[in-house]
């Protein structure tokens, strides 16, 4: 099985370090985290993101934006929300992104 790379981009340094924490703890995750757009644009292009998580404390205007670089860098690319929770709903919310 191939494994799945994750990147999340927060806001919050001690959120995203958690989830750098939870998207590495399962063997089939390779997770990737930054708190910087042009840090997460970078990564796309240089590593194979199957899956990008949006933590909250992104501004709407940020959203799109930042939304709008990473399908230009990587075209098809999946993007969805995350606002938290426990590592059960995290692992949902991946599987049913990448089932999609």
């Amino acid at each position: 099985m191939k494994q799945l790379t994750i990147l999340y981009i927060g806001r919050d340094a001690e959120i995203t370090e958690t989830m750098h924490r939870l998207l590495n703890a399962r063997a089939e995750w390779k997770g990737l985290t930054t708190c910087v757009d042009a840090d997460a644009l970078s990564v796309c292009k240089t590593e194979p993101v199957d899956l990008v998580l949006l933590g909250n404390g992104i501004q709407p205007d940020e959203e799109q934006i930042l939304r709008s670089g990473l399908i230009s860098t990587r075209p098809g690319l999946k993007i969805i929300q995350h606002y938290g929770g426990g590592s059960g709903l995290l692992y949902g919310e991946i599987m049913s992104a990448m089932s999609n």
